[in-house]
């Protein structure tokens, strides 16, 4: 199954603090644990909410906020992408990584959904649509 982690941002990267060296080279042989038993297909960390913007959908109408955004415990200071046999395995992942902040955290983690998840809905047509699209990223990203 495939999983986003998401790192939860603090009042500290929401003010574009940045991780001690220390930090840097803890999370980088984190991520080398995972690039070698398979599990990390990406990830990154994020700037500030004051450096992104929301796109509000209304209709036919597209409404532009510029960040900061008010809710810190509501945004996201990174992720990772990983193939994981289960949520359980995932969860014992997540629970072997370092603080990723200078305070307290949260690393929330999400399946993403399969193409079963659909149901009838994803017809061989979708699928074979979804299918070259993934073929197309992936040739994208070699």
């Amino acid at each position: 199954m495939r999983v986003m982690v998401i790192v939860k941002a603090t009042p500290e990267s929401e003010a574009g603090q940045m991780p001690s060296m220390e930090l840097i080279a803890a999370m980088g042989k984190y991520n080398e644990e995972l690039v070698k038993a398979g599990i990390m297909q990406g990830g990154d960390g994020l700037k500030p909410s004051s450096a992104g913007a929301r796109v509000r959908f209304s209709g036919k109408d597209r409404t532009v906020v510029d960040g900061p955004f008010a809710e810190v415990k509501e945004l996201i200071a990174g992720y990772w992408l990983w193939q994981v046999q289960s949520m359980d395995e995932a969860i014992e992942w997540v629970k072997r990584c370092p603080n990723p902040m200078v305070s307290d955290s949260e690393i929330e983690i999400r399946p993403f959904f399969e193409p079963a998840d659909f149901g009838e809905a994803f017809t061989p047509e979708l699928q074979d649509q979804e299918k070259r699209l993934r073929q197309q990223i992936e040739g994208q990203a070699r």
